[in-house]
């Protein structure tokens, strides 16, 4: 059995299996403003700091799956969820948009975009603009909720491991990559869950299926 190398800034690691584990990134509006007051009422994980804002009036940015289960979530504990989605029609799957239509906590701010998160040291309001006719208009919340999507942390394992079209890992068995050797654990692979405990679970099975492919080979060895 071949050692893997794997190589950082300063050092070279020899290895006889890999546990990939590097995750996914939040993406972002690509506003100044919003990076500015990250962690200041600007947010891109409602399970993570939705309690922050409880009895509050929040918004979320996005139309898909994430966005509303994200909404629904906060409906739970804040007083207002503004949902805004730069189309006129939502993406996610209907039975989650019926669910999210019909709680009294949630308004539809369709056609719309944020242009800029205001606010000095924390988030005071967005400005959002109209797609349609381009008018603007100050929007008062008092934290922003960004959910349109993840990427994978992938780009350096291109024509390592098998990965699908949207970068994350393909797994063959298992926590099994296409490659022989190497496991996959956590959000690198799970684009649909992307929670802490999921991703806990997923190491403790990539790390049995390790120990069982090096058990193996060790008695084919001997």
């Amino acid at each position: 059995m071949q050692p893997f190398a794997l190589e950082t800034a300063s050092q070279k690691f020899l290895a006889r299996t890999i546990i990939l584990a590097t995750g996914s990134s939040a993406k972002w509006l690509g506003l100044e403003s919003e990076q500015r007051l990250r962690a200041k009422g600007v947010s891109a994980c409602a399970v993570c700091d939705g309690p922050f804002f409880r009895d509050k009036v929040v918004a979320v940015v996005g139309g898909g799956d994430a966005a509303l289960r994200e909404a629904t979530f906060l409906s739970r504990l804040c007083s207002k969820v503004y949902v805004i989605h730069r189309r006129d029609k939502l993406r996610a799957f209907q039975a989650l948009q019926d669910k999210a239509k019909k709680d009294p906590r949630i308004e539809f701010i369709l056609n719309s975009t944020v242009e800029e998160v205001l606010g000095d040291d924390k988030v005071a309001a967005v400005k959002i603009k109209n797609t349609q006719n381009g008018a603007t208009r100050d929007l008062e919340i008092q934290g922003l909720f960004i959910a349109i999507g993840h990427k994978p942390n992938t780009d350096f394992l291109r024509g390592v491991v098998d990965l699908d079209e949207k970068g994350y890992i393909v797994l063959k068995e298992k926590n099994h990559t296409s490659v022989p050797g190497i496991f996959a654990a956590g959000d690198v692979h799970d684009w649909r869950y992307q929670q802490a405990v999921t991703a806990a679970g997923a190491g403790c099975m990539a790390a049995l299926d390790a120990e069982e492919y090096l058990g193996a080979h060790e008695l084919k060895r001997g």
